[in-house]
C-alpha cells in the first residue's frame, strides 16, 4: 500500500542537497510522520495525492535543516553580551566562563539550553551537536525535546585535578556512558561521548573514550587546538603536538568529530586527513576572541583534501549568534582572503558545510543533511521576498552572501512544525524571555561576576 503524506510543502524553490544539489524550482516536499516520501514537481505531487494538507512555500526557498557541530547551550546564554570582546580567551574562559559554570544550578541548565535551542531554531538550525559543558544532561536534553530541536548532548568530561566536576577516568567513562545508554541513536536526542579536551584529559581517559565511542557508535567529540596554547601544552608534556599524540593513543579516526583544529602544522594536518577525522569550524569565535585564524586556519585546505568539514558557532560569548549561514559566509569569505584567491572555497561549498557535510560530519547523513526520500523531514522555509532577496540570482550565493537567518519563516523538524512565521511556537517566547531576565541577573550575582558597560547607562526618566 502506498503511503499518503500527511503534508505538502508546496510551490517553493527546494536546493535539495541531494548527491547531484538539484534545486526545484516551484517543487513540493511530500511528508509521512517524521520522513519525507517524495520531493518533486508540485502539479505531479498534488495529482498524485489530491486533497492532503499543504504548507505554501511559493516565493520561498526551502532548504534541509541547517547543522550546527558545536554550541555551548549552557553557561553563555544566560550572559549574552556580558564577557567583554576585549580580553584574551584565558581570562574569558577563567573569569568569566568557569565562575558562570560553577554556580550553574540545574533549572539554569535547562533554561540556559532551552533559549539556545529557540534562537537556533529561528535561524533554521535544526541539529546541534552539543559542545560538552553540561553538568544536568537530562535538563539539557528535556529543553532540546520541549523546543522540537535535534542533537547530541553528553557531559562534563575530564580527569584534571582541581577543576570543576573533574573525577578520575573510570568515573567520568561511567557518566558518558550513562548519557549515551539513556539517550539511545535514533532520538530526537542522542548521547554522545563528550570531552572538552585541551589539556584537561589523561591519556588513559582520552584513549578510553575513544574506545566508548566505538564500542557504542556514539562517537565522540572534544576541543583541540582553537589557539596555539594547546599545542605549546602537548609540546610541554609530550614533545609532540596535540593531533599526533592523539593518533598515537589511537584516538583519531571517523568516530571523532574534532571542535576547532585551527593551529595543525603539516604532520597534524596529514594525520588528521589521513584518519577520516571530522572537524566542527567556529569562524567567529577565532575572530571574537583573537585566536589567529586568518594566520593558522587551514580549512579550506582540509576541505579541498576530503576531511569531512562542518560549521559550528561555538558558545555565546565567542561566536555570538547561533546563526550557521552568518558562519558559512564567513568560513567563504576567510578562505578567499587568507589565499588572496577569489577561487577558493565559495558559497556551494560553505552551504554544503552548513547542509549535508555537515550531517556527514556529526555521523548523520543516513538521516538529516538533504531533502531526499527516507530521509527525516527537517526542512526551512525562507522568506524570499525580503529586499536581501531581490533580485534572484544564484541560489547558494544568495543564501550564504545575502541572507541570513533572519530570513527562516517556518521550520520542522521531523515533520513537526516547531516555527512558524518566524516565531518558535513550542515555547512561550515571551515567557522566556521573561524568566530568562531574572535567572540571569541571578546568576551573574551568584557567579561574582559584574557586567562592565563600554559606555555610560543613564536611566532616562
Amino acid at each position: 500500500m502506498e503511503l499518503v503524506p500527511d503534508l505538502l510543502i508546496t510551490g517553493g524553490d527546494v536546493v535539495t542537497m541531494n548527491a547531484r544539489r538539484e534545486v526545484l524550482l516551484g517543487g513540493t516536499v511530500a511528508i509521512t510522520g517524521d520522513t519525507i516520501i517524495a520531493v518533486g514537481a508540485t502539479g505531479e505531487l498534488r495529482t498524485r495525492w489530491p486533497g492532503v494538507p499543504e504548507l505554501d512555500a511559493t516565493d520561498c526557498v526551502v532548504t534541509p535543516g541547517l547543522v550546527n557541530a558545536h554550541q555551548h547551550l549552557t553557561g553563555d546564554p544566560l550572559a549574552r553580551a556580558c564577557i567583554p570582546d576585549d580580553i584574551h580567551s584565558d581570562e574569558a574562559i577563567f573569569g568569566w566562563s568557569v565562575p558562570l559554570h560553577q554556580a550553574h544550578r540545574a533549572q539554569d541548565e535547562e533554561l540556559s539550553a532551552l533559549l539556545a535551542c529557540v534562537e537556533s531554531l529561528r535561524n533554521g538550525v535544526t541539529t546541534v551537536v552539543e559542545a560538552g559543558t553540561v553538568a544536568h544532561p537530562h535538563r539539557v536534553a528535556a529543553a532540546m525535546l520541549g523546543a522540537g530541536l535535534r542533537g547530541t548532548v553528553g557531559t562534563w568530561g575530564w580527569d584534571a585535578e582541581g577543576v570543576p566536576h573533574g573525577a578520575p577516568a573510570a568515573e567520568v567513562l561511567d557518566r558518558l556512558r550513562a548519557v549515551v545508554e539513556d539517550y539511545p541513536a535514533g532520538g530526537l536526542v542522542e548521547g554522545k561521548v563528550t570531552l572538552v579536551g585541551h589539556g584537561l584529559a589523561s591519556d588513559e581517559l582520552l584513549a578510553g573514550a575513544a574506545d566508548l565511542a566505538r564500542e557504542t557508535g556514539a562517537g565522540l567529540t572534544m576541543h583541540m587546538s582553537p589557539g596555539p596554547a594547546d599545542a605549546e601544552h602537548y609540546l610541554a608534556v609530550t614533545g609532540r603536538r596535540p593531533l599526533l599524540h592523539l593518533a598515537d593513543l589511537g584516538v583519531l579516526g571517523p568516530h571523532l568529530l574534532l571542535a576547532h583544529a585551527v593551529w595543525l602544522d603539516d604532520a597534524e594536518m596529514d594525520a588528521l586527513v589521513g584518519s577520516d577525522t571530522a572537524v566542527a569550524y567556529c569562524p567567529w569565535a577565532y575572530l571574537r576572541l583573537g585566536q589567529g585564524v586568518t594566520r593558522a586556519g587551514r580549512h579550506a585546505e582540509m576541505v579541498a583534501r576530503g576531511a569531512r568539514v562542518a560549521l559550528g558557532c561555538d558558545a555565546g560569548n565567542a561566536g555570538d549568534a547561533a546563526d550557521i549561514l552568518r558562519a558559512a559566509a564567513l568560513a567563504a569569505g576567510l578562505a578567499k582572503d587568507t589565499a588572496l584567491d577569489p577561487t577558493a572555497l565559495g558559497a556551494p561549498e560553505a552551504l554544503e558545510m552548513a547542509t549535508i557535510r555537515g550531517a556527514e560530519a556529526a555521523g548523520m547523513a543516513d538521516r538529516i543533511g538533504s531533502l531526499e526520500p527516507g530521509k527525516l523531514a527537517d526542512l526551512v522555509v525562507h522568506d524570499a521576498t525580503g529586499p536581501q532577496w531581490t533580485p534572484r540570482g544564484d541560489i547558494a550565493q544568495q543564501l550564504v552572501w545575502s541572507a541570513d537567518g533572519r530570513s527562516v519563516r517556518d521550520v520542522l523538524v521531523g515533520g513537526r512544525q516547531v516555527v512558524r512565521e518566524g516565531r518558535c511556537v513550542t515555547v512561550d517566547e515571551r515567557a522566556l524571555r521573561d524568566e530568562v531576565r531574572h535567572a540571569s541577573a541571578d546568576l551573574l550575582s551568584r557567579a561574582g561576576v559584574a557586567v562592565r558597560h563600554h559606555w555610560p547607562h543613564v536611566w532616562s526618566h
